[in-house]
């Protein structure tokens, strides 16, 4: 009965997996798909989420999951968990003959805060043609894909060791044949056991072989990002014969134009400043045509507003005069990847300014500034947040309409047919209905295949609404403010601790994925600027925007800019996408917007900016150096009040960072829970006391980190 109960699995199992033959499929040519992440006994997911190409669904099943359809068709699916199900299932994807699989990941029943039984994956190193990887914990279960297909478990040597204290399982994947057709493919594994989820595990290979060196990465290989934003108007003069100043009365200087320009970007591109910070891509504010006069009102102190922020289009696909034109566009591009730096777009969907010649032309297209009830429908961010306005001369765009969403899907995708732009920044995210985001990504896909289009997006929200975009279909990832929020509030609270940090940090790896792409910022153009609030120049309970009116804001303690380089060092080292804010490389202060807008300074830094930008410099260039940096297995150690201390594991190599927010040097016992030769450990900033067996004791600096790594 148990020897039928196995061909039952395995003859199946086999159907979906035919990776090791030399026939190829569309599965392994789309992108690697998210997991799907179940929460409730019940869920409706979308198919072309997952593989947006997708042209047809003949059928779709599951062993371990019940699946219905949704619709008329295959797209839209109900799964339903069944006494069969586990932490980890699959979904079989049939299209035409080839087959793919999808996985499916059960959250239910989790608490991390009682979990006492973790399960831990790493990738150990590579023996002849296959991967060696070991998984910690108790019975642990796990699948091995490539691309979009189950590898064989013929093809996985797996051997059990009970004997270990924590349970542990070793593998040897062989890497599939089909793998050396393509320069970048991935292979991942995902781990469980019956009582948690375990982290994920992520290893690309160019033509088959495993990227062992950061070398190999190109400026295309998503993971390897590091951001840097800017707002084109304050960060550059490059062509004084364009600066249009409004120089109106009822426009305070602070929110009038100051004149940069992407002639001044390109300066900087040119000169060596993005290279030399170690920065790879550039968001870019908004370019396109803004307003000629003033809106908006303020009334302390009493001012209207210019654009020279761009949030306000006029025109679609028209670049702002006073930004430059087309020319000078496509030689900013050219520049930039000459030089291997992406440059990604900040795109205005959600609203166009109330003189936009295509709203007086439909003005049908926006969505109503009253509410069902009667309201005044504005800045009701969460309430109506598909239809509230954001001021009342931008109204919102009805973009559930397919007569709204189809133009203004076709007017982004024109910066990515006409010039060479490596992706989008969207603004307000949350506020645009998901049909716009599947339709602009699959005509992004059909219209450059091949091309490396990153898209993230700002939302502000629970970490299952900002999830709920980030789909192969729709975004690759979004910012993640809530660990941002953490951060910072662990500084600026009398009772602050890095142990939220930590549990805030790990729900995202959960929600997200243990190699995500979301964000990890310094700042934005929305915030007090980091410095200004971690040295107390603004209080907590003070209106931050109010007090950049009403008083010069400074730094504050000193003390603040040592916490900013603890912050660099927290974002450059955990998964995601480090994302610096212009000036926060230096500590540039300043309360919110539009106070946190200054020009941006090149030159003329105090002792303590220079240090900052130093240590900024040598740990930006670590990281992209630095394959467990950039794709290693996360690995939380210790986080109490003051310190914060995880490792990353990548094919061996190591990398531990200790973080200590307190005013005084700290001694630190760390337990490495993986079988690995610590005794190569070196440190390259901070203190190693000793290391013995599976211990290695740490000393780490007053508001300062400790970076190991072999």
């Amino acid at each position: 009965m148990n020897n039928l109960k196995i061909a039952l699995f395995i003859i199946p199992y086999l159907l979906i997996s035919c990776i090791n033959s030399q026939s190829s499929n569309k599965f392994e040519e789309f992108e690697a798909a998210q997991p799907v992440k179940i929460t409730a006994d019940t869920t409706i997911i979308l198919i072309r989420d997952y593989f947006p190409s997708l042209d047809c669904i003949d059928s779709i099943n599951s062993l371990t999951l019940g699946i219905s359809k949704y619709n008329s068709n295959f797209d839209t699916l109900r799964v339903i968990t069944l006494p069969e199900t586990k932490r980890i299932n699959v979904i079989s994807i049939s299209s035409s003959g080839e087959k793919g699989s999808l996985v499916v990941l059960d959250y239910r029943n989790i608490n991390r805060e009682s979990n006492t039984e973790p399960v831990i994956a790493v990738s150990s190193g590579i023996k002849g043609e296959k991967i060696a990887a070991e998984i910690y914990g108790k019975s642990p279960e796990y699948i091995v894909l490539w691309q979009n297909t189950l590898v064989d478990p013929f093809h996985i040597e797996e051997k059990r060791d009970k004997s270990h204290h924590y349970g542990k399982v070793v593998l040897n994947i062989e890497i599939p044949s089909n793998a050396k057709k393509f320069e970048r493919s991935y292979l991942r594994l995902y781990s469980a056991n019956s009582s948690t989820q375990g982290n994920d595990i992520l290893i690309p290979l160019n033509n088959g072989r495993v990227i062992e060196s950061a070398s190999y990465l190109k400026r295309d290989d998503k993971h390897s990002q590091i951001m840097y934003s800017l707002m084109i108007d304050r960060f550059r003069d490059g062509n004084p014969y364009n600066t249009m100043k409004l120089n109106s009365p009822d426009v305070l200087p602070k929110v009038d134009y100051y004149g940069g320009d992407l002639e001044g970007i390109i300066e900087k591109i040119k000169s060596g400043f993005f290279n030399n910070l170690g920065i790879n891509t550039i968001w870019i504010s908004p370019i396109t045509q803004n307003p000629l006069d003033a809106w908006g009102q303020f009334e302390d102190p009493v001012t209207k507003f210019s654009g020279y922020h761009g949030y306000w289009p006029i025109y679609l696909t028209k670049i702002d005069k006073r930004f430059g034109n087309e020319e000078v566009l496509k030689e900013l591009l050219f520049e930039a990847h000459s030089r291997d730096i992406n440059v990604i777009l900040d795109y205005v969907a959600n609203h166009m300014h109330i003189d936009s010649p295509t709203l007086k032309a439909n003005p049908e297209w926006t969505t109503s500034p009253v509410t069902p009830d009667g309201r005044p429908n504005f800045e009701l961010w969460d309430e109506f947040r598909l239809t509230t306005w954001f001021d009342k001369h931008i109204p919102s765009l009805d973009l559930e309409r397919k007569e709204v969403y189809e133009p203004m899907t076709d007017s982004a995708l024109f910066w990515i047919t006409n010039f060479e732009f490596d992706g989008f920044r969207h603004d307000a995210t949350k506020h645009i209905p998901e049909v716009f985001w599947r339709s602009l990504t699959k005509k992004i896909k059909e219209s450059r295949p091949g091309k490396s289009i990153y898209q993230i997006g700002e939302t502000y929200g629970s970490p299952s609404l900002i999830n709920s975009y980030v789909r192969n279909g729709m975004l690759d990832g979004q910012f993640d403010f809530n660990v941002y929020d953490s951060f910072i509030w662990s500084i600026i609270n009398s009772d602050g601790s890095f142990a939220s940090v930590m549990k805030t940090l790990e729900e995202s790896l959960s929600t997200y994925g243990y190699h995500n792409l979301m964000g990890y910022i310094t700042g934005n153009h929305d915030r007090p600027r980091f410095v200004s609030l971690a040295g107390g120049d603004l209080l907590v309970d003070e209106d931050w925007k109010k007090a950049g009116w009403k008083r010069e804001i400074g730094f504050g303690r000193s003390e603040a800019y040592d916490y900013l380089s603890v912050l660099h060092a927290f974002i450059l080292t955990i998964p995601g996408i480090p994302t610096i804010y212009y000036g926060d490389e230096y500590g540039e202060p300043g309360a919110n917007d539009p106070d946190n807008r200054r020009w941006m300074r090149f030159e003329e830094y105090s002792e303590r900016e220079r240090a900052v930008l130093d240590n900024f410099i040598k740990l930006a260039k670590y990281r992209s150096s630095s394959m467990p940096l950039i794709y290693g297995d996360f690995i939380p150690l210790v986080s109490d009040n003051d310190i914060i201390a995880y490792m990353r594991v990548y094919m061996g190599q190591i990398v531990i960072i200790a973080l200590n927010k307190s005013d005084k040097p700290l001694k630190l016992d760390l337990n490495i829970p993986i079988d690995t030769d610590i005794s190569s450990l070196k440190s390259r900033t901070g203190k190693i006391i000793s290391a013995d067996s599976n211990k290695i004791t740490i000393e780490i600096e007053p508001r300062g980190y400790t970076l190991l790594n072999n």
